[in-house]
C-alpha cells in the first residue's frame, strides 16, 4: 500500500522511517511512502502556510490554498475518491487497533498533519473523507500520529512481518490484552516459566494463554471486554476470575 504524508516538516520522519520494520517494508515493496511539503505548494516567497483567523482569537490557522494544491499534486489528475484522505487532528476519531485493520485494507491513503492552532475549516469539510486521533490530549502537530497510524498499518500488511499470524496474537487485533510471553531462560532468579507452556500439551496451552489474556483483560482494561468477540468458553473464565478475585 501506499501513504501520502502532508507535511511542513518533512525531515521529522527521515529518522522513523529509515529504521526496522518500516525500512524492511519499503524496501521488500509492501509499502510505499511519499513525504510532500507543504509549503512547496505556497504562493509567496516566504511560503507561508498560515494566517491570523477571521473573528479574531489566538494561535494561527493552517491555510486552505497550499494543502488544496499539495493534494491536487498527490492525486495526480485521478479522482479524488480513488484514496482516502485523513486529517490527523485532536478532533477525530480515536485511533486503535479496529481502525488499523480498516486502513490496512486501502490501497492508497493520504494523511494530512494539522499544525498550529487548528486547520482552515474548509479543509475539513471539502477536502478530507476521514478525521483520525491517536488519543485525547494536543501535541505540536500531526506528524507524531502519521507515524503511529503508519506503523500500526504497515505491521498488518501481508509479507510485512513473514508471519500475520504474529500480529494476530498481538494485544488488541481481537479487542483483547496479549497474554504473557516467556523465552529462555527457564528459570531466572528463582522465577520459573509456567510449566504449561513446556509441557507439550498444545490445547493445554492454548486455554493458558486465552485464560491468561482474559485475565489481563480483565484487571487492566475491562472496558474491552464490552466490544471484545468472547467466546463460551471465555464467558466461563471471566465468570471464573470474576467470583475466585470478587471483580465485578
Amino acid at each position: 500500500m501506499k501513504f501520502n504524508i502532508l507535511t511542513i516538516f518533512p525531515e521529522m520522519f527521515e529518522g522513523p522511517f529509515g529504521a526496522s520494520m518500516l525500512k524492511s517494508a519499503v524496501e521488500t515493496g509492501a509499502l510505499e511512502i511519499s513525504i510532500v511539503d507543504i509549503r512547496d505548494f505556497a504562493n509567496d516567497k516566504h511560503r507561508t502556510v498560515d494566517d491570523y483567523p477571521f473573528g479574531g482569537g489566538s494561535g494561527m490557522i493552517m491555510k486552505c490554498e497550499p494543502v488544496y494544491l499539495a493534494l491536487e499534486a498527490v492525486l495526480g489528475g485521478r479522482e479524488r475518491d480513488e484514496l482516502t484522505t485523513v486529517l490527523l487532528s485532536p478532533q477525530g476519531r480515536v485511533f486503535d487497533q479496529t481502525v488499523a485493520r480498516e486502513l490496512a485494507e486501502k490501497e492508497e491513503i493520504t494523511l494530512i498533519c494539522g499544525h498550529y492552532k487548528g486547520v482552515d475549516e474548509r479543509i475539513r469539510d471539502h477536502l478530507i473523507d476521514d478525521e483520525i486521533s491517536i488519543g485525547d490530549y494536543v501535541m505540536t502537530g500531526g506528524e507524531l500520529a502519521a507515524m503511529v497510524i503508519v506503523d500500526a498499518v504497515t505491521r498488518l500488511l501481508p509479507g510485512v512481518l513473514g508471519d500475520l499470524a504474529s500480529a494476530e496474537t498481538d494485544s488488541f487485533y481481537e479487542g483483547l490484552i496479549e497474554g504473557g510471553n516467556y523465552t529462555r531462560p527457564r528459570s531466572f532468579k528463582g522465577h520459573d516459566v509456567p510449566e504449561v507452556l513446556v509441557g507439550g500439551n498444545h490445547e493445554a496451552i492454548r486455554r493458558w494463554q486465552r485464560r491468561d489474556s482474559l485475565r489481563k483483560t480483565l484487571e487492566r482494561r475491562p472496558d474491552l471486554l464490552e466490544k471484545a468477540e468472547l467466546t463460551d468458553e471465555d464467558k466461563r473464565m471471566l465468570e471464573e476470575m470474576r467470583k475466585n478475585r470478587h471483580i465485578s
